[in-house]
């Protein structure tokens, strides 16, 4: 009996023990973490556009700097020369020295009048020996600031790498999640996202028609964002008919004569703020901490925008939070 009981015990604990085989996550868990992915990634993309946009300054900059160089390599050419041949002027009318010279001379009066003319060649010399040293010290400064600036740029442009290399990473995962899936199950899933992208473009192109227009600098930009409804995210994308958030808002606004630059980070620099309850048609809202979205409020508690990976340019319900991105403030331009 004992026996029996030592086996029962065993083969219980042994079953405890047993690794429990977990569930597949159904469909509707992979598209949410499929969504928060490409939620990512998007944020990931907008801090890149950050990256792009230091390194654009830094590279107007350094050809600024590398113009200026030539310049001075070209005057301090021209000071040279300048100064060889007025050495060699001076040597050729050297001679005795001003003593003697002047006891010797036939026509002193004359000679005086030379003195006085080979003095101002003199403090001509002086002058431009002491130009030359002060481009030599400046073109010093600059290849100094020049071999920085590269420095940075080349730096500038590992991390955008490894930062377009970290979000490409997040929608890849995405894609594997949705590739883990059944082949019924994906297609379920393709078909209604397909016919919920469908009706959130009919929604959108509803309400742009009802807007009652303006000649506002917002409006003018509203109704140039309108025109692009149903064009797909790309990141980078600043048209004609592929956007990412801050490329959508930059030419919408650029149609407006506004000059914006391809960031969100950087578009929240310009305008006025905005609080919430005065929010109008036009205004720039911007969401996450840092800014990685931004979006155009369109009235009545709408805005349209340029959203992730896998949607299109839609019109929905402003809020709060954009997915896990805060609101953060408003501008108007």
């Amino acid at each position: 009996m004992r026996k029996v009981l030592s086996l029962l015990v065993t083969g219980l604990v042994a079953t405890m023990l047993m690794p429990v085989a977990s569930a597949a996550p159904t469909a509707a868990q992979v598209q949410k973490q499929v969504n928060e992915l490409r939620d990512e990634a998007a944020g990931k993309y907008e801090a890149a556009n950050g990256i792009k946009y230091q390194i654009s300054k830094l590279q107007r900059e350094l050809n600024g700097l590398k113009a200026g160089e030539a310049a001075a390599n070209a005057k301090t050419l021209s000071l040279k020369k300048e100064i060889s041949k007025m050495a060699v002027e001076n040597y050729k009318n050297g001679g005795l020295g001003n003593g003697l010279e002047l006891l010797l001379s036939r026509d002193p009066a004359k000679y005086l009048s030379d003195a006085a003319m080979l003095d101002v060649l003199a403090q001509r010399y002086a002058t431009k020996l002491r130009q030359l040293n002060t481009y030599k010290q400046g073109l010093q400064s600059s290849q100094l600031v020049v071999t920085d600036r590269a420095n940075q740029l080349k730096a500038a442009q590992i991390k955008l790498n490894k930062q377009v290399a970290s979000a490409n990473a997040a929608l890849a995962k995405a894609e594997k999640l949705l590739a883990s899936l059944k082949a019924e199950d994906r297609k379920k899933l393709e078909n209604a996202d397909k016919a919920e992208q469908d009706r959130i473009l009919a929604e959108s192109k509803r309400l742009a028609a009802l807007f009652s227009g303006g000649s506002t600098k917002g409006a003018i930009a509203l109704k140039f964002a309108f025109q692009q409804l149903g064009d797909i995210y790309v990141w980078g994308g600043a048209g004609p008919t592929k956007w990412d958030c801050s490329g959508l808002t930059m030419r919408s606004f650029q149609r407006a004569g506004v000059s914006l630059p391809h960031f969100a980070a950087a578009q929240f620099r310009y305008g006025k703020n905005v609080p919430r309850e005065a929010l109008a048609p036009g205004d720039l809202v911007f969401f996450g901490r840092p800014i990685s979205h931004v979006a155009i409020y369109m009235g009545k508690g709408k805005m349209i925008q340029a959203p992730r990976a896998g949607k299109r340019v839609e019109i929905v319900n402003f809020v709060r939070s954009f997915g896990y991105k805060p609101f953060v403030g408003a501008k108007r331009l």
